[in-house]
């Protein structure tokens, strides 16, 4: 089973970059906007949510990544503690990440509301599933 690590470590990684990369599209919208003269450094000393609207929507992509991601890579420790990782689950890692690529790209682009909420419930269902059919295979252990 040792050799399914790295299967399974994959869509990991493919998150932790997504979160990278909107990290530093974030900051680099930021610093535009602070060397643009678009806002001071006073206006958002205190975490003041007064970005411009393109600067603060990558800001809530990026945000966003430490909300549902969470309970992903929680999931992924604990079937690598327990062994219970498949090829099934990694098909599903990596759905889980695609709808989070895709979610962000949304997000960081048109922002269409009804589109992000759909590729947002369809990955939230998608891991509670995952959560789902890990606890029985754990329980059933018992």
């Amino acid at each position: 089973m040792r050799t399914i690590i790295p299967w399974v470590l994959a869509p990991v990684f493919m998150q932790v970059l997504l979160i990278f990369a909107l990290m530093f599209m974030m900051g680099r919208a930021r610093l535009r906007d602070l060397q643009a003269r678009t806002l001071r450094v006073s206006d958002i000393a205190l975490g003041q949510n007064v970005w411009p609207d393109k600067t603060a929507q990558i800001g809530n992509a990026f945000n966003n990544q430490f909300q549902m991601p969470l309970l992903f890579f929680v999931l992924v420790i604990f079937t690598l503690m327990t062994g219970k990782q498949d090829y099934l689950f990694i098909i599903c890692e990596w759905l889980f990440v695609l709808l989070r690529l895709g979610h962000a790209y949304v997000h960081v682009t048109s922002n269409n509301v009804p589109r992000r909420f759909q590729l947002y419930v369809a990955g939230t269902l998608l891991l509670m599933l995952m959560w789902i059919w890990y606890a029985i295979r754990v329980m059933a252990a018992i």
